[in-house]
């Protein structure tokens, strides 16, 4: 591609964790108990810039739509150390009626450190049952589905 030609991916997203010296275990790494967490709060920012601020708080709050995980899984490249702040890279790979998937790779150094797939259903938090995928939101990340 010339610098010319338009892009059909969308841009990516990452967001940077200063990983710390709280963050880690004896063995000097992250704890493996935080690496979900650091991913979580990776998927948390892509929320709040593409929904223009709000994140899980504002979703479930002002917008009444709750995205509880279903599925979580981790692959695990390279340890995660404070030396370098942890890039995490977030998108959607799929989105279902009622579901949406996200990938997150993280890096440090440009090292791969884990990839990961978490899914979340839309649900109603007044009484915690499924429901469909809002359309403001189908419409905000239709377009930026990726493959895995």
């Amino acid at each position: 591609m010339t610098s010319q030609e338009a892009s059909t991916e969308p841009a990516n997203f990452t967001h940077q964790i200063r990983v710390g010296w709280g963050d880690c275990d004896p063995a000097q790494i992250a704890y493996t108990g935080r690496l979900p967490w650091f991913a979580l709060e990776a998927i948390d920012a892509w929320w709040e810039h593409v929904l223009g601020g709000d994140g899980w708080f504002q979703m479930e709050l002002d917008r009444g739509t709750g995205t509880p995980f279903v599925h979580m899984s981790i692959d695990f490249r390279s340890p995660v150390t404070p030396r370098h702040r942890l890039i995490c890279e977030v998108w959607p790979c799929k989105l279902g009626g009622n579901s949406i998937a996200f990938r997150v790779n993280a890096r440090q150094d440009g090292k791969l450190c884990f990839e990961g797939k978490f899914v979340c259903v839309f649900i109603a938090p007044e009484t915690f049952t499924t429901k469909p995928a809002p359309p403001d939101i189908r419409d905000i990340v239709t377009p930026l589905l990726r493959p895995e």
